[in-house]
């Protein structure tokens, strides 16, 4: 009989309890892959899932669902996604059998530059308040990919939002605690407390919340379009309070933003292509770590050995020195893309890697040229459409700006560009977008659609990535398991804000790993830590095209739920 273990850290021993047996004998799942036929969406609250649901029982395609799902989101979810924040998708067009992406990223004021913070000694910026805003690009990613493969006017799209809005919800357990863990920081920023404090302090799981503003925003977006959030009374309200409270974003910034169409970049893991969008996001790197992962016989180490975790750790250390020194917008460098992603440089790269020990540092490529809070949800149709959907304001309640009577907190996206070195790929520059964590993944096999997947949490979601596709594709888990799976996350990496990384981080361990793999790992030279809440949260939808049948999962680090019809 196989067991799900769970190591409990105890003066600093690990013992080994066995937590639960399934019947079908998957060691690591919570519950059954969900399965379906004519639709299925996962998302990281049951509100938001039935919602997408509905519209697709309407009639309405995977990407209206998504679009009311997030909508239904940032509501009920609102420490972790929004309006006032960006987007991300990755599409596949059943239609077209191809795969679309869309950057819905914002950019920086213009009126802000460098020099501001090098001429106050700031070596980055600010989590709070009105310095690290950037232009939300989210509603432009929403109207950009409902023009291209929506269906539903956007009003049938936005009103269960609008509805629970007005109505309230009761507030899920996960989501009730990651409101209450951070408002501290948050609460005296200008329409914070008024918002999401109204009786004086967060709300408590089963509580029933409201947002009237944030209601009364998604019904005049629903009226009048995107223009009333970047040109209409939306733009003028955020313009204004910027000005009041010493902010850069300006209507101007807000009248000329654009998401982009972009092209996904991939690689051939054992067979499978994998698929991530292009920097100023960091997919890149969950590409690399699998190029370089995929010279070691993963499925021969076995799921949870210290030499899987071993050089799990090392690859991710090698991709993330090239994430720190390249990635950012492309609008402003040259990426080398092409050859960051290469078999040879794969290969040299994995050379790198000492199968005893572990590194203290790694040097970035030479070529020309963590923190985080987010939403990630997938929605497939009847006809086949899928949408592998991120949405965030990056940290968890952002920058805690919130726009007088429009229910909604400004992201603090900008806290990501460096500001300390003017020549750095990620230097702040007026209109330039940040580099970016948020990041949606699919995996085609044959050129059809296999899995859509993503997992949300900031700076582990290149190594979440990895291991989801090594869990399914090297160690046979299904959808469900590969999510439930106990992972790792390692931190300390270089950042592409200018810190580096010098004494080989930290790799932090969720409880499932046994006590003999991290006295392994530590033998190997890894400082090993513990902790809850880090280590992301995942939804993904599989395409099982012979049978015609999606299997849905979402995993139990949050309030999430898959469910289909």
């Amino acid at each position: 009989m196989k067991f799900l273990t769970s190591v409990i850290a105890l003066l600093g021993f690990a013992f080994v309890t066995n937590a639960q047996d399934r019947l079908t004998g998957e060691t690591f799942t919570t519950r059954s892959e969900i399965l379906a036929q004519n639709g299925m969406a996962a998302t990281s609250q049951p509100l938001a899932t039935q919602v997408a649901l509905d519209i697709l029982k309407k009639g309405g395609s995977a990407i209206d669902a998504a679009i009311a799902a997030n909508a239904v989101l940032g509501l009920v979810e609102p420490a972790s996604c929004g309006i006032g924040g960006d987007v991300f998708a990755i599409v596949w067009s059943a239609e077209d059998e191809k795969l679309y992406g869309l950057n819905g990223s914002g950019r920086a004021p213009k009126s802000l530059s460098i020099d501001y913070f090098m001429e106050k000694g700031m070596k980055y910026v600010p989590f709070y308040g009105p310095l690290p805003v950037s232009v939300p690009g989210c509603v432009d990613g929403w109207f950009m990919l409902h023009e291209k493969f929506g269906r539903l006017p956007m009003k049938d799209i936005l009103q269960p939002a609008i509805n629970y809005g007005k109505d309230g919800f009761p507030v899920s357990e996960v989501i009730a605690y990651e409101m209450a863990s951070n408002y501290e920081g948050l609460k005296d920023q200008p329409g914070f407390a008024e918002t999401y404090m109204p009786s004086g302090k967060p709300p408590i799981k089963g509580e029933v919340f409201k947002n009237p503003d944030l209601a009364n925003t998604y019904e005049l977006i629903s009226q009048e379009g995107r223009d009333a959030f970047y040109k209409g009374s939306i733009a003028k309200t955020i313009d204004g309070y910027m000005k009041e409270h010493g902010g850069f974003l300006s209507y101007e910034d807000l009248a000329g933003h654009t998401s982009n169409w972009v092209e996904p970049v991939s690689v051939n893991y054992r067979g499978y292509d994998v698929w991530e969008l292009p920097p100023n996001g960091q997919g890149t790197a969950a590409l690399q770590m699998l190029n370089i992962l995929e010279g070691f016989d993963i499925a021969g180490m076995g799921f949870g050995s210290a030499e899987y975790l071993h050089v799990l750790t090392e690859a991710k250390k090698l991709a993330y020195e090239d994430r720190a020194k390249f990635y950012a917008d492309p609008e402003f460098n040259k990426i080398p893309i092409e050859a960051l992603l290469s078999d040879d440089y794969a290969t040299e790269r994995r050379n790198l890697i000492n199968p005893d020990k572990a590194a203290d540092t790694y040097p970035a490529g030479d070529m020309e040229i963590e923190t985080g809070n987010t939403t990630y949800l997938t929605v497939a149709d009847k006809e086949g459409n899928i949408v592998s959907f991120i949405q965030s304001i990056y940290s968890e309640f952002a920058s805690g700006m919130v726009p007088d009577g429009l229910g909604f907190v400004l992201q603090n996206r900008g806290q990501m560009f460096n500001v300390q070195d003017r020549e750095h790929a990620n230097a702040l520059e007026p209109g330039k977008r940040p580099f970016h964590t948020i990041i949606p993944a699919f995996i085609t096999k044959d050129g059809k659609p296999w899995v859509s997947f993503g997992l949300m949490g900031g700076a582990v979601q290149p190594q979440g990535h990895a291991q989801i596709v090594m869990n399914v594709i090297d160690f046979g888990m299904n959808l469900q398991e590969a999510g439930d799976a106990p992972r790792m996350r390692h931190r300390g990496s270089s950042q592409p804000t200018g810190s580096k990384m010098t004494n080989g981080g930290t790799l932090f361990l969720e409880s499932g790993f046994d006590s003999e793999t991290l006295r392994e790992l530590r033998k190997k030279g890894h400082r090993i830590g513990f902790g809850v809440g880090m280590f992301g949260g995942y939804q993904a939808i599989g395409v099982d095209l012979e049978n015609k049948v999606y299997s849905g999962a979402s995993e139990s680090r949050k309030d999430g739920q898959a469910a289909g019809y």
